[in-house]
């Protein structure tokens, strides 16, 4: 058993996360606190609380998955949880991955997630971007229904997360557009997501370059395990490698099913383990590989089926 490491992003937020864990283990409670000293603001109340609305806006979301990633982190940590052999995460799940992974400290990656919500969220006004999900039709097939829709304006396919589901994401009106020819493709489903910001699509170039500034004045470690990016499925050996993918990150697509092949034959991953709270995730990877075993970290049970995987892991 070779155990890799995955972190969730902005999707797998919901109204009462990690509840369970946080009444469990004080790591939880005293990582938020941590954050609400840096950030100026309780996400953990948030998370708890509500409401929806501000709980679903990316200014808060980013930073309150990151959150969330650590602390659940952490606890694995402190139970005796092994070293995965390799780490990723999906979309902001990135930095998450980078903690842990010890290439940012926890500090400078909450400061920089907070302006990365920041900059992505004043990039495209209110309503002129969308994302939407794209089930039962091959990549090509989105690729070719996107190019048809764009008409001169921006609608890409950006997150790659298993065969047959696709995210889209551009101008609210070439994303319909392309939603239709999706449908008319044969989709066997099209839908809005409720994101306030188009994620991973050429509109987000401009928060990139300003993201870039930030990323060149904050220290990046050496990795203390592989960390995957999302742009290319493939870990980065110098702090430069490691900036400039999390600067394109922002407006190229998120390779998720390349990221979980590559853990398998490169890293030799026969199971995987998402830290943080929801199954997007581990409901993706067993979509790409049913053969490999998915577990989701989110409370005292799932955190005792993780840790039995490092006894058969040999660790």
């Amino acid at each position: 058993m070779t155990i890799a490491g995955i972190f969730p992003g902005q999707g797998s937020q919901s109204l009462g996360m990690l509840s369970a864990l946080g009444t469990d283990f004080a790591e939880v409670g005293e990582t938020f606190q941590e954050a609400a000293a840096i950030l100026n603001r309780d996400l953990w109340r948030l998370a708890q609380e509500g409401p929806d609305s501000a709980l679903n806006s990316t200014e808060n979301t980013q930073p309150l998955m990151l959150i969330a990633g650590v602390a659940v982190w952490r606890v694995w940590l402190k139970q005796g949880g092994c070293r995965p052999a390799a780490v990723a995460g999906h979309s902001l799940g990135e930095y998450s991955a980078l903690v842990a992974a010890g290439v940012l400290n926890f500090t400078d990656a909450v400061a920089l997630v907070a302006e990365r919500a920041s900059l992505m969220q004043s990039a495209v006004a209110e309503g002129e971007g969308a994302m939407a999900a794209i089930l039962g039709l091959d990549d090509a097939q989105i690729i070719a229904a996107c190019a048809q829709a764009g008409q001169g304006a921006v609608v890409e396919a950006v997150n790659f997360n298993s065969p047959g589901q696709v995210v889209i994401a551009g101008n609210a009106d070439a994303v319909d557009r392309a939603i239709q020819a999706a449908t008319e493709m044969g989709a066997k489903k099209a839908v809005k997501l409720s994101v306030s910001v188009p994620s991973h699509c050429a509109l987000m170039k401009p928060a990139a370059e300003k993201l870039a500034i930030r990323l060149a004045a904050t220290t990046f470690n050496p990795a203390e395990m592989p960390v995957l990016h999302n742009v290319d499925a493939a870990a980065r050996t110098s702090a430069e490698g490691a900036r400039t993918a999390l600067e394109q990150q922002l407006y190229r697509p998120v390779r998720w099913t390349d990221t979980i092949q590559r853990l398998q034959k490169e890293y030799g991953a026969t199971a995987a383990i998402e830290f943080g709270p929801g199954k997007v995730l581990t409901s993706l990877n067993k979509r790409i590989d049913r053969k490999l075993n998915a577990v989701c970290v989110l409370d005292s049970k799932t955190l005792e089926e993780a840790l039995k995987l490092c006894g058969e892991a040999g660790a």
